[in-house]
């Protein structure tokens, strides 16, 4: 009897608590998730890491062999001032001639920061600069959000939106089903454009890329990671780059195209109907129970849109013809303002009698 009553109100409280469970699943799940990550590249790098720390040791101390005169602490001094300057974008080799704060140096800089890119081979030298830097991303990072959120909303009309509407109604095949095959066919047109042609080129220009390291600058970039450790148009051979700001120029247009194709392609699959029902799970029930009733609203309000469509049914001038919910809410509105009703008085009713 014990037993029973423990049970069923161990399914009241799960029933109840629903989608509290789902999100400390999700949160479980996700902490799970970076534990196993950071397992993996640990068990991945960190060879790699030692070996490459054991040759530069050994090739720091074949140079203090074979040059007597230069002592530890010099090399030391230098190394590090060598370092320091790397890592604010100025080299120490002898054939770099490059300028990272021309315009379009300057110009690539602006768009990496406020798309939050930030590869971090080029940072503002100066207070001012470092100063500036700030100001200019606090307008500029929510203005380029706004920017890219109104940009992808114009092309989901025109990608998204009217394809699946067109062969929904074309197939009359089931919408949900329709969506899910687009957003991957979607899917896989971008990343052959965004990816796979682009770390192509980017291997027949950059001598020391192969198809991998190109393969992932363009998704570290367009998934704005921007690790910083890959950067085109860094070679210091004139020969391989003849046109450097030219070259710079158009990586700074690819980026920012890409990054809105890639928007377009996230926003897509984060309004299918089985992403909606995914996400119903661990919403708050009265989250839950106002996204189903705005969703309810919207599909019956898009289909009375559907049927209100002339180019979708051959009707004649007597058939009745179904009106959209905005525009029956208008009617509303339009009656109410409309004059009241007032019988007419008894003597106008006799005369029209007589």
């Amino acid at each position: 009897m014990v037993h029973g009553c423990t049970d069923g109100w161990c399914c009241r409280f799960m029933e109840r608590h629903r989608s509290a469970l789902n999100f400390a699943l999700l949160v479980v799940g996700y902490v799970l998730y970076l534990i196993i990550g950071a397992a993996i590249f640990s068990a991945i790098e960190l060879s790699y890491e030692q070996e490459l720390r054991q040759e530069l040791l050994e090739a720091r101390r074949d140079f203090l062999g074979n040059n007597t005169c230069v002592s530890d602490s010099h090399l030391e001094e230098l190394l590090a001032r060598a370092l320091e300057a790397s890592n604010y974008g100025v080299s120490v080799l002898g054939n770099d001639t490059s300028q990272n704060w021309d315009f379009v140096s300057s110009l690539f800089f602006t768009s990496t920061v406020l798309t939050t890119t930030g590869y971090g081979h080029t940072v503002p030298l100066s207070d001012t600069g470092k100063a500036f830097c700030i100001f200019y991303s606090l307008f500029g990072i929510p203005v380029t959000l706004f920017f890219l959120s109104v940009m992808v909303q114009r092309i989901m009309v025109l990608v998204s939106q009217r394809p699946v509407s067109y062969f929904h109604r074309r197939w009359a095949m089931s919408k949900s089903k329709l969506a899910a095959i687009h957003a991957t066919c979607l899917a896989i047109i971008m990343a052959l454009i965004l990816l796979i042609i682009p770390a192509l080129i980017f291997t027949s220009l950059e001598k020391d890329w192969g198809f991998l390291e190109s393969l992932y600058f363009c998704f570290i970039s367009l998934t704005t990671i921007g690790l910083g450790d890959y950067v085109p148009g860094e070679t210091h051979s004139k020969e391989n780059n003849p046109h450097p700001r030219l070259y710079r120029l158009a990586i700074t247009i690819y980026l920012l195209l890409g990054l809105v194709c890639v928007l377009v392609v996230l926003e897509t699959c984060w309004e299918l109907p089985q992403m909606t029902r995914l996400r119903q799970r661990f919403y708050r029930e009265k989250v839950r129970e106002l996204d189903s009733e705005t969703t309810n609203i919207i599909d019956r309000d898009h289909m009375s849109d559907q049927l209100a469509d002339p180019s979708d049914h051959v009707t004649d001038n007597h058939s009745p013809v179904i009106t959209s919910v905005s525009e029956q809410a208008a009617s509303l509105r339009q009656d109410d303002k409309s004059p009241p009703y007032t019988p007419a008085s008894g003597s106008a009713f006799n005369g029209k009698l007589r």
